[in-house]
């Protein structure tokens, strides 16, 4: 199939990229306008394939999106581009609502013009799949999990715009008929992980020298998904999942923050141990708790378990180890990122 990927320079869509050119037959458009978080170095090890082909557009630019989609003529879109940091959405609210609102708008409008044209077969094999997070259902108390029919209940701009893509996406199956998918994932890490996010952060910060700063108690629980293993299911759903149904995405990896900072801090001390003989862990400080910080995310999986067949391959400790050790492989490829943004706020909001 042709498989048309939005965000495909950024931390997942690069992943699914990659996985789509080394493990399938798919060919693959990547198209990214290459905003902070993007970058090309995420694909180097694919883009000589000649299944592979890069667009660098905005995803609100209604004619770069129509030119695309009418060169490429795509099978699936797979719609990762977004806006995804919390701390900057916080600061900085308008651009999520661009990107992640005005943007999906934009794919929807373009993609069920090109879908209308098609033959009755192609008409019926498209797919448009949007993928989302678990933060639009709000905040968990000490159980319970999400589930796909749990109520939408956003707490800050970033997963206010995320839900409200969502329910564009929805629209659109329900009004148009266009058949779309929507997959809600729990937190991502890995390789190519932009170093704002709490694990890359917390590695290169630990590397530096520097304080690792722990929102609050750092008692926030998250369910860790290895993006491997996501974007298994992300080509899992779009190849095999029913037209207007969502699958939550999960990793059954519950972890409180300050769990996730101590584990990556163990792997450093035995693979990269101070030269002082101090564990990683006495760089480790509590700061003021994030704005409106949820409390608890946990993920139920069991649809796309039961109904497509898959299951993540890595637990947390098995993952946070690969990751750790990619970090400390390819310092030359994230300590450019850091230094780019040195003089920005990475990962604390005021």
């Amino acid at each position: 199939m042709r498989i048309f990927v939005t965000g495909g320079a950024g931390f997942i869509g690069s992943a699914l990229v990659r996985h789509l050119i080394a493990n399938t037959s798919h060919e693959v458009l990547n198209f990214d306008k290459l905003t902070y978080a993007g970058t090309l170095t995420t694909v180097d090890g694919v883009a000589q394939s000649n299944r592979y082909r890069f667009v660098q557009a905005d995803i609100c630019d209604a004619e770069a999106v129509r030119a695309a989609i009418a060169e490429f003529r795509p099978d699936v879109i797979t719609h990762l581009a977004a806006e995804s940091h919390v701390d900057r959405s916080i600061d900085g609210p308008g651009a999520f609502i661009q990107t992640n609102m005005v943007g999906t708008y934009t794919m929807l409008a373009e993609a069920r013009a090109y879908w209308l044209g098609l033959e009755p077969e192609a008409k019926a094999a498209f797919r448009f799949h949007h993928i989302s997070t678990d933060e639009v259902y709000g905040s968990l108390g000490d159980t319970g999990l999400f589930t796909e029919e749990t109520p939408y209940d956003p707490r800050s701009p970033y997963s206010a715009s995320k839900a409200g893509s969502d329910h564009l996406v929805s629209a659109w199956g329900h009004t148009y008929g266009l058949p779309v998918l929507i997959t809600n994932c729990s937190n991502n890490y890995g390789p190519y992980h932009f170093p704002e996010k709490l694990i890359p952060l917390m590695i290169a910060k630990a590397l530096d020298g520097e304080t690792l700063p722990i929102y609050g108690k750092g008692d926030q629980v998250r369910d860790w998904l290895y993006v491997e293993d996501h974007v298994r299911a992300l080509q899992t759903v779009f190849e095999r999942g029913e037209p207007g149904r969502t699958y939550n995405i999960g990793g059954h990896n519950e972890r409180q923050n300050i769990e996730v900072v101590q584990t990556l801090c163990a792997i450093l001390d035995e693979l990269r141990p101070r030269a002082d003989g101090q564990p990683y862990a006495a760089q480790m400080a509590e700061v003021a708790d994030r704005p409106g910080h949820d409390k608890r995310y946990a993920i139920d999986a069991a649809r796309i378990g039961a109904e497509l067949g898959w299951h993540p391959a890595e637990t947390f400790e098995s993952g946070i180890r690969k990751t750790v050790e990619w970090y400390l492989a390819n310092e030359g490829w994230w300590r450019p990122l850091v230094a780019a943004k040195a003089a920005e706020r990475r990962g604390v909001a005021a």
